[in-house]
C-alpha cells in the first residue's frame, strides 16, 4: 500500500492535474517508479470485479476525460477500466496520462489501466506525445519515464471471468486467456504476433482472419470471436481501437462491443463518446456523450499525420 505521505502527495498531484496543471519532471519520474511497482504486480490478463465502467481511448482529450468523470462518476466512487490509447493525437496527453497514472497508483483496486498500441515508443515518436513532452519540458525524460512505464500495462482484462476487455482484438495465435496469461508483456508493442495482434486487431463482417488494413493486426469475423467467447466462457468481448460515430457499436451478433471515449475525434470528427457501465448484475448501461463545451484548443496548428481517423 501507500505510506500517509504517499497519499497525501498523490492526492495533491490530483488536485493539480484536474486543473490541468502539469507534474514536475521529478514528480513524473517518483510517479512512474511507484506505478511500475504496482503494475508489475497485475496479470496479463487482469481480474477486474463489478460494478466497473468501461472506457475506450482518451487520445490526449484532457476536458472530454474531466467530462467522463462528470458523467460517469468520479474516481474512486466510480470503479473504472481504461482500454488503453491515453496519449497521442489530442494537445493534452501529458496531463491525461499524469492523471490517469496518479488515480492508478492512488486507488489501485479502484481503477485498472491495460495498454493500447499508442502506449508504444515508436508509435508516440509519429503522433505527438513525444513531441508534446519536448515542449512542455524541454527534454524527453518524461516521454522516456512513460514509454518505460508503458511496458508494464497489463494488454487485458477480464470483468467477473465473463467480460474480456482489450483495446484491439483477437489473434489467430491465441485461442485460450491462458495463452495470454504467459505471454511475457513486458517490452516494446512487438510489429507482430500475439502481443502485438491484441492491440491492434479488428472485427470485420466478413468470417475468418483477414490482412488489415493498419499494417499490424488482423481482422477478424464472427465466427472467430463466437469460437474465442465459447471457447473461454465469455459473453462479450469489449474492445476500443475504432473510432465510432454514436460512441459504442455492437458487432458479431453481440459478442463483440467497440467502445469509443473521445468525443468529436481530433477535435473535428463530429462523433459521440461513450462509457459502458456494467452494474453488479452484469447488467449493461452505455452512457454517451459529447466534447465538454469549455473546451479551448490551444491556438496552434499541430502537424500529425492522419493514419486512419
Amino acid at each position: 500500500g501507500l505510506s500517509s505521505l504517499e497519499i497525501d502527495v498523490f492526492d495533491r498531484h490530483i488536485t493539480d492535474l484536474m486543473q490541468c496543471k502539469p507534474l514536475a519532471e521529478l514528480e513524473i519520474k517518483l510517479l512512474c517508479e511507484k506505478a511500475k511497482e504496482i503494475l508489475a504486480e497485475e496479470s496479463n490478463v487482469q481480474a477486474v470485479k463489478c460494478p466497473v465502467t468501461v472506457c475506450g481511448d482518451i487520445h490526449g482529450q484532457f476536458f472530454d476525460l474531466l467530462e467522463l468523470f462528470r458523467i460517469g462518476g468520479k474516481a474512486p466512487d466510480t470503479n473504472y477500466l481504461f482500454t488503453g490509447d491515453y496519449v497521442d493525437r489530442g494537445y493534452y496527453s501529458v496531463e491525461t496520462v499524469s492523471l490517469l497514472v496518479c488515480l492508478k497508483v492512488r486507488y489501485r483496486d479502484r481503477i485498472t489501466i491495460t495498454r493500447g498500441n499508442h502506449e508504444s515508443r515508436q508509435i508516440t515518436q509519429v503522433y505527438g506525445f513525444y513531441d508534446e513532452c519536448m515542449r512542455k519540458y524541454g527534454n524527453a525524460a518524461v516521454w522516456k519515464y512513460f514509454t518505460d512505464l508503458f511496458d508494464y500495462l497489463p494488454v487485458t482484462a477480464l470483468i467477473e471471468n465473463q467480460i474480456f476487455c482489450l483495446h484491439g482484438g483477437l489473434s489467430p495465435s491465441i485461442d485460450t486467456l491462458d495463452h495470454i496469461r504467459q505471454l511475457d508483456r513486458i517490452q516494446e508493442v512487438p510489429h507482430e504476433g500475439p502481443m502485438c495482434d491484441l492491440l491492434w486487431s479488428d472485427p470485420d463482417g466478413r468470417c475468418g482472419w483477414g490482412i488489415s488494413p493498419r499494417g499490424a493486426g488482423y481482422t477478424f469475423g464472427k465466427d472467430i470471436s463466437e469460437q474465442f467467447n465459447h471457447t473461454n466462457n465469455l459473453t462479450l468481448i469489449a474492445r476500443a481501437h475504432q473510432l465510432v460515430m454514436p460512441g459504442y457499436d455492437w458487432q458479431h451478433e453481440r459478442h463483440v462491443v467497440t467502445i469509443f471515449s473521445a468525443p468529436n475525434y481530433c477535435y473535428r470528427c463530429g462523433n459521440q463518446a461513450c462509457i459502458l457501465e456494467i452494474d453488479e448484475n452484469l447488467k449493461y448501461t452505455f452512457l454517451q456523450f459529447d466534447p465538454d463545451p469549455k473546451q479551448n484548443e490551444p491556438n496552434q496548428v499541430r502537424k500529425t499525420p492522419d493514419y486512419f481517423l
